[in-house]
């Protein structure tokens, strides 16, 4: 019993102990919790206010993009109506592709790049950019292979680029199953391949050893993949690398002599002999790249400016048509339309040389489509490309579609228009007249293109040749080939109501009807026109042309008429042209008046704009000739008193005014250049018979050489007769087409007025020397005098212009102030440097 209490209390007093533990245990787990509590809650503030920082950044982010987004949007609105109302605007369609490529919006992206190609050729940079977007985009099925692949066809076919084709054959060796295979089909693709690649570039002399090195080091890992047993495939292989060697050593390239180095250690590799052939091509193939050296580093310098490069160009291009092969030529113009596109001369002279030296209608016709999307505002380039389609027999759809889109163009010149009419009608023509029974057209769609070129060109080019010869042409093909002989006539109708002023289009009317034997229908337009003003003598032409038919088609009453209707007509031509050569001569006698008065006073003025100087030497020199004056006083006053009143009447005045000296009012004179050094006044005045109404022709003679300078002036009667011989611009005399313009005479003289007058006016004393009434030595005295004359005072004073100094000018009083006399005594140095201190 004692026992359990003892245990018990043992029990008891052993309790307490772990209770303490446990209650420490607990305050510690208790003040773990607390500081964990407050540990999350202030991760749970810190991650609060970072999500709020981070609210607010992208608050503040997305409004920036926002605002971005807007100004993109509001920028590709404003080019998409640019390019809506202006469509063949280049920049505006690079500046719309650059933003969208920036938006990322694939599908106008893709869209918009479609359409600046079918109006532009795409630089290779932007074809390269087009397709590294594309194999962004590349899933690798077959069709997105095969979609990349279109791209690289198109991309090389704009233009020539070494970068471009290396681009293009990574990529099929990459993608391609059929070339990654080594399959025969694939090695014969992967071939054809680098072929074409050689073809359009592998003659570039500066890029073009990329494309044959590629070419050998994919020959190379074929020969790697054939087995060692198959000694006929290897042996094959190995010729086929070592014809590529050859091949590339005999071409003038970059860098030959490392291609030399490795085609030797490839030769030791397969233990052959070198060929002794292949040196003697390289040898020939160094010497022609030793030759184009000195080209390919101008035409090779970026920083040269557009025109520079292409004259270094055409120089290089010129060395190669004389030194080169056709083949050559064609890549060096590729590589110059590549970094010049828009030289439109570049183009002709392309095109021009594939139309003599190549005969594949394919290629000459691609090349003018690249021409056209180039420069299309050059008409002639047109006219080719339609000329070139028609001799490949390109279908009828084809040159109407190129046609079209000619027109839709804008030339500089309404002859280009013209030209382009006449092509396209040409072609119709041809396929009408020439063409089997199931190519034949109808020849309405002749007259379509007629009527449409009247309407285009009527308003421009009235009473020109051009617009005449177009409606000739119509005319007698409505009667020939459309067998319409009252659309014919309506033609000439027509004609004759917008430009009824034209002789010649009377003229052409007359001679269509003669030709298909209507004589009474010729003799009633004879009658409608004889009456009519024509310019220059058409109106006696076309009397004449009258009397002359008859003669040769008429009876004698109808002679008889003709001749009663044009006698009474000529007569009044006649008494016109009288009427207008008096008129004439009378306005060319009081221009000459009114020259020669503005001459003289002209030179009055000069003496105001000498130095003081020289008017104080002026001054010492009249000192001197002083008792000469008096001397002559007397006897050449009365002289001068002559001169003065009446000029015409003293014979000494015709020195004055010599021959060489007329001058010419030019109100109506034409000015003619490009002339023949060997014509002569009258066969100007041949020239111009069918004008007439010619007063006076004035070739201009070289003054050292006596001989013609190709330039010439020609007075005419009116307006009437200028604008007649105005119109005959860019005929040919003696084989020459002259360049015929309106002389302009109030441009000649604010060139030349003023310095001619002071050149008179410092020689006419040349001219003054008289006869009878004035000895030598007054004459000699008399040239110093006036000579001097201009500059001899300080104060303005009366005009004593070609006076001689000898004769006291009109209104001269011996009376003058004493002041006066001082002033003209000669000074010292000091006297006048201080009167001309005090004056100014």
């Amino acid at each position: 019993m004692a026992k359990a209490p003892q245990e018990g209390d043992s029990a008891l007093k052993s309790s307490p102990e772990p209770n303490k533990h446990e209650e420490l245990e607990a305050l510690e787990d208790d003040e773990r919790s607390n500081k964990e509590t407050s540990l999350d809650q202030t991760a749970v503030e810190s991650g609060e206010k970072e999500e709020v920082m981070q609210d607010i950044s992208d608050d503040s982010d997305s409004d920036s993009d926002s605002d971005d987004e807007a100004q993109q949007n509001q920028q590709l609105q404003a080019l998409e109506a640019e390019l809506v109302a202006n469509p063949y605007n280049y920049d505006s369609h690079s500046q719309y592709i650059k933003l969208l490529r920036k938006m990322g919006d694939v599908e106008k992206l893709r869209a918009s790049r479609e359409a600046m190609s079918e109006l532009f050729p795409l630089s290779p940079a932007m074809w390269q950019e087009w397709i590294k977007d594309e194999l962004s985009l590349n899933t690798g099925s077959q069709d997105s292979f095969s979609a990349i692949e279109k791209l690289y066809e198109r991309a090389v076919f704009d233009y020539m680029s070494v970068s471009l084709w290396c681009d293009y054959i990574n990529f099929v060796q990459e993608f391609d199953p059929i070339v990654q295979q080594c399959s025969p089909a694939g090695i014969s693709k992967a071939r054809d391949l680098f072929e074409r690649a050689l073809t359009a570039a592998g003659l570039h002399v500066a890029e073009g050893s990329k494309i044959w090195e590629a070419y050998r080091q994919y020959d190379q890992a074929i020969l790697l993949t054939i087995d060692e047993t198959d000694t006929q495939a290897k042996e094959k292989q190995v010729q086929h690398i070592r014809g590529l060697f050859h091949r590339q050593l005999s071409v003038p390239l970059a860098d030959m002599s490392s291609t030399l180095t490795e085609y030797k250690t490839w030769e030791g590799e397969q233990g052959s002999v070198q060929d002794p052939n292949v040196l003697s091509a390289y040898q020939k193939a160094l010497e022609m790249y030793n030759a184009r050296v000195q080209f390919e580093e101008h035409v090779t310098r970026l920083d040269s400016p557009d025109s520079e490069r292409l004259q270094h160009y055409l120089s290089y291009l010129k060395f190669e048509e004389t030194s080169g092969t056709p083949a050559r030529v064609q890549v060096l113009y590729e590589r110059a339309i590549t970094d010049i596109p828009i030289s439109p001369d570049l183009w002709l002279d392309y095109t021009r040389n594939l139309d003599k030296t190549l005969k594949v209608g394919s290629v000459v016709s691609n090349v003018y489509l690249r021409a056209t999307k180039n420069c299309p505002w050059v008409g002639e380039l047109w006219v080719r490309y339609l000329l070139s389609k028609e001799r490949s027999h390109a279908s009828e759809e084809e040159l109407a579609e190129i046609f079209e889109k000619s027109l839709r163009c804008t030339f500089s010149t309404l002859d280009e228009y013209l030209d382009l009419f006449l092509t396209r009608i040409d072609g119709l023509r041809r396929r009408i007249a020439f063409a089997v029974e199931e190519d034949q057209l109808e020849y309405t769609k002749i007259r379509e293109v007629f009527q449409h070129a009247s309407d285009y060109l009527s308003p421009q080019m009235k009473n020109t040749e051009g617009l005449l010869h177009l409606h000739a042409y119509w005319a007698r093909l409505e009667a020939k080939l459309g067998e319409d002989i009252t659309a014919a006539r309506g033609v000439w109708e027509n004609f004759l109501k917008i430009c009824g002023s034209m002789l010649e289009a009377w003229n052409d009317y007359i001679a269509m009807e003669v030709e298909l034997g209507h004589i009474n229908e010729a003799r009633s337009i004879y009658r409608r026109c004889y009456s009519k003003r024509f310019s220059g003598t058409g109106s006696e032409d076309i009397c004449h042309s009258w009397l002359r038919f008859e003669r040769e088609f008429g009876n004698l009453e109808d002679f008889d008429h003709a001749l009663q209707k044009v006698t009474p007509r000529l007569e009044q031509l006649r008494l016109f042209r009288m009427k207008q050569e008096s008129n004439m001569i009378e306005e060319n006698e009081n221009n000459l008046r009114k020259n020669a008065h503005n001459k003289r006073k002209l030179g009055s003025d000069i003496s105001k704009d000498q130095s003081p100087a020289k008017r104080q030497r002026g001054v010492d020199r009249a000192a001197e000739k002083a008792p000469v004056e008096n001397k002559h006083h007397q006897n050449s006053s009365q002289v001068t008193k002559l001169e003065v009143v009446n000029p015409r009447n003293n014979k000494s005045d015709d020195n004055l005014a010599p021959k060489e000296s007329k001058t010419y009012s030019d109100q109506c004179t034409a000015f003619i250049s490009n002339l023949h050094l060997k014509a002569t006044s009258e066969d100007i005045r041949s020239f111009f018979i069918d004008v007439g109404g010619v007063v006076a022709v004035r070739i201009l003679n070289d003054k050292f050489t006596g001989k013609s300078r190709g330039l010439a002036y020609v007075d005419f009667m009116d307006d009437e007769h200028l604008a007649a011989a105005l119109a005959k611009n860019k005929k040919q005399l003696l084989g020459k087409r002259l360049s015929i313009l309106r002389s302009n005479p109030k441009r000649g003289r604010r060139e030349s007025s003023a310095p001619k007058s002071l050149k008179e006016h410092a020689d006419a004393p040349d001219h003054s020397s008289q006869k009878g009434s004035v000895s030598k030595e007054t004459g000699d005295t008399s040239k110093l005098d006036v000579k001097d004359e201009g500059i001899s005072s300080r104060k303005p004073r009366k005009n004593t212009f070609a006076v001689p100094r000898n004769v006291r000018p009109l209104g001269f009083t011996a009376n003058r102030s004493k002041t006066e006399e001082e002033d003209e005594k000669p000074k010292s140095n000091d006297e006048f440097r201080n009167m001309f201190i005090r004056q100014g």
